[in-house]
């Protein structure tokens, strides 16, 4: 017998966001199959996948018609470069996206995944200044704790220090602004009244150096991994004011928060005032479950009058990015099948139901005194655990204690969150509440002498 997978990846991988020092103590799993939300180990233990493999599987895994349309696809045509030439799923894709915008949004550039995304999201805006005539405008800002992605443009943007400090040398400089992050209240204030203060934050900065500013880019709504901090919408109504105030381009990253898992399609949709207009931005990020987790893709959505700014015979004022697998056809065919599943099952209604029993099941988290800032927004429930009783390497212990209980979970720091499949049903939802909250009394339940070390990972 050939020896175990754990064994060869720890071997042979360097694994994303793992300090591999650890990873004997904290041991990956090893997959080797995937249904619905369940994920199947070498040794045939299952785990409920909590965080939908980061974001990514909206219907989990192996779903019957999104599997369909990738075998249809394939004896059609797997990929063809994207430059000189089109194919119908990327076009069709763009078309019903820009539709999902009101047309607002009404061209469509096609990447690979989200940090992808936010690197051709800030060239095109400087590019875009540069070809109106105004080159100094080349600084972005960005908000606190916000979280762009770990390629340099993208961490140019980012306020995650574990993320950005190590590399803080080679990045570009960017202004931080306040967060509207409503964990910041302070004594009777509400969620928009924090999102009042940051946004005046906002405008002294506009105010000040819009004349070398080319766009803020913001999270619409929640934060991800900022710990999930979520503020009020009608942020995003005075930021998109601002930045027109200011001639300031708006980026909505929502690589992280679109395709459903706020409650509606893209969050911005939940910043619609009262007679319905949404706050739009110039340009839009989408990746992640764009896909239904089965490919890599991302693209940017963008308002014509960006896009118009390229339109010249001169080559160098056209957009200059491309990798070889834009618009990848299985990728765009997907992400089509991810949109039927939308308009044919009525997604979002289904998981405000489900959100709703879900959300009755976690209801003790809220009188815990262990725990403060229960949160939940659409398909997002998270809670920070205090201080005071998280004790040593809690996101670590609660993992683990998570894959005895049947649960694949990754508290971040303090922090911990849902992000779950959207199949719950009557049976899941229930067992999935009940589950957390046994981990988490397995947590901080551990005796004082226990608490510096992770306890042994389950066996099958």
């Amino acid at each position: 017998m050939s020896a175990s997978l754990v064994a060869r990846s720890l071997a042979s991988i360097w694994h994303p966001c793992t300090q591999m020092q650890r990873a004997a103590q904290v041991p990956p799993l090893a997959i080797v199959r995937g249904q619905g939300p369940w994920l199947v180990d070498e040794a045939g233990q299952r785990y409920f996948d909590t965080l939908s493999s980061w974001w990514v599987n909206l219907f989990g895994h192996a779903d019957a018609r999104i599997n369909a349309a990738l075998k249809d696809q394939l004896d059609r045509l797997p990929h063809v470069m994207l430059a000189g030439c089109t194919h119908a799923p990327a076009v069709e894709l763009a078309e019903r996206l820009s539709a999902r915008t009101q047309g607002v949004l009404g061209h469509c550039f096609f990447a690979s995944d989200g940090a992808s995304a936010v690197e051709i999201a800030l060239k095109m805006a400087f590019h875009h200044w540069r070809n109106r005539g105004l080159p100094d405008k080349r600084s972005f800002v960005c908000l606190r704790q916000g979280y762009h992605g770990e390629t340099l443009g993208a961490l140019a943007v980012t306020d995650v220090q574990i993320f950005r400090d190590a590399y803080d040398p080679l990045l570009m400089r960017s202004h931080q602004v306040m967060s509207p992050d409503a964990r910041q209240a302070l004594p009777g204030e509400s969620a928009a009244d924090v999102a009042q203060r940051a946004a005046a934050e906002l405008q002294a900065l506009l105010e000040a150096h819009h004349g070398e500013i080319a766009a803020l880019i913001l999270e619409p709504l929640v934060q991800g991994a900022a710990g999930m901090a979520m503020y009020d919408p009608v942020y995003l109504q005075m930021a998109r004011a601002l930045c027109d105030q200011y001639q300031v381009l708006l980026i909505a990253d929502e690589i992280a928060v679109g395709c459903g898992r706020t409650g509606t399609f893209f969050a911005t949709e939940q910043a619609a005032d009262a007679q319905g207009q949404v706050p739009w931005p110039d340009l839009l990020c989408l990746s992640k479950g764009i896909s239904g987790g089965y490919l890599p893709l991302s693209l940017v959505l963008v308002r014509d009058r960006v896009y118009e700014a390229f339109l010249d015979e001169d080559v160098a004022r056209g957009f200059l990015h491309s990798h070889s697998y834009t618009g990848n056809a299985l990728a765009c065919r997907a992400a089509l099948a991810v949109l039927d599943r939308f308009d044919q099952d009525d997604v979002l209604a289904h998981n405000r139901q489900q959100a709703a029993v879900l959300s009755a099941a976690l209801a003790p988290l809220q009188a815990d005194p262990r725990i403060e800032h229960f949160r939940h927004l659409g398909m997002i429930w998270a809670f920070d655990v205090r201080e005071s009783v998280a004790g040593a390497r809690f996101a670590e212990r609660f993992h683990l204690a998570g894959r005895a209980r049947e649960l694949l979970i990754r508290p971040i720091g303090r922090t911990v969150y849902l992000l779950p499949p959207y199949v719950l049903d009557a049976t899941l939802s229930p067992w999935l509440a009940q589950q957390l909250l046994a981990t988490l009394d397995d947590v901080l339940n551990q005796a004082p002498h226990d608490a510096d070390q992770p306890p042994e990972p389950p066996t099958a």
